[in-house]
């Protein structure tokens, strides 16, 4: 056997460089973060499911509507701290709220009887009721009177904090309007956008109130007695957020016939 033959073959070691990179890779930091994430979601939910209602529409309105559920400041004006829109379930809150804030001016006192607030299927209506002198508005003008100022700018004031969209309306009795060329239609009309006018200058921002509705008396309040003062109105509306559910309507109570008045 040549010499060639007799050495044994040769032994090759391989050296693994960096044996400890493994413990230092990115995958487990990945899996770390996933499990971190689905902890906080957990935490969420269970933080949701013990919140009250008021907070579970909040969320939810948000997440169905994030560019237009939350936009506009406490006070109307960008910069003082956002303001959730008021949901249905918080419309008679808000009409309480009103009612208080009506008590605690006392020029505003006299006139609560002619102020009806009720939750309605399309939000929150304030009714501002004439009497047969005249109290928001003087007989057969489209012009507020000093009463009909206070309330509306009272109104303006507390619906500027909010970012719902409002809807003013004009109502009139049956009673035919004297005038040549007006009728009940134009005064509707007149005397909603003349409360508009006045509540834009008191705080509401240009674009909250969305429609403004004259119905002449198409849409009587008191259908047994169309020649009643309380026909003639002007109701501020705080419609529900745009994602909210429409409400039924509310049934209005029936109302006792007025007496005869004695001339």
């Amino acid at each position: 056997m040549s010499q060639s033959e007799q050495q044994p073959a040769p032994i090759i070691i391989i050296k693994k460089k960096g044996g400890h990179a493994g413990h230092h890779g990115g995958a487990w930091k990945v899996a770390y973060a996933d499990f971190v994430t689905a902890m906080m979601a957990l935490f969420i939910v269970l933080w949701l499911l013990n919140s009250s209602k008021d907070v579970k529409e909040a969320v939810s309105g948000y997440f169905n509507d994030p560019k237009g559920y939350s936009k506009t400041a406490g006070s109307g004006q960008a910069g003082s701290g956002e303001t959730m829109a008021v949901s249905r379930g918080d419309m008679q809150k808000l009409g309480e709220k009103l009612a208080q804030a009506m008590s605690n001016m006392p020029e505003l006192v006299k006139m609560k009887d002619n102020v009806k607030i009720t939750v309605t299927g399309e939000g929150l209506r304030v009714e501002l009721l004439e009497s047969e002198k005249g109290l928001f508005f003087d007989s057969g003008s489209a012009k507020p009177s000093s009463n009909g100022e206070e309330m509306l700018a009272m109104l303006a004031q507390e619906l500027s904090k909010l970012p719902n969209e409002v809807v003013i309306e004009g109502h009139t009795d049956s009673r035919p309007f004297a005038a040549e060329g007006y009728s009940n239609w134009e005064l509707s009309a007149d005397r909603a956008n003349s409360a508009r006018r006045l509540m834009r200058q008191k705080g509401v921002r240009e674009n909250q109130v969305t429609q403004v509705r004259g119905f002449a008396d198409q849409q009587l309040r008191r259908a047994d007695a169309p020649e009643d003062a309380s026909n003639r109105r002007v109701s501020v509306i705080v419609r529900y957020p745009r994602n909210a559910a429409p409400e039924p309507a509310a049934v209005p109570a029936p109302e006792k016939k007025a007496a005869p008045a004695h001339h």
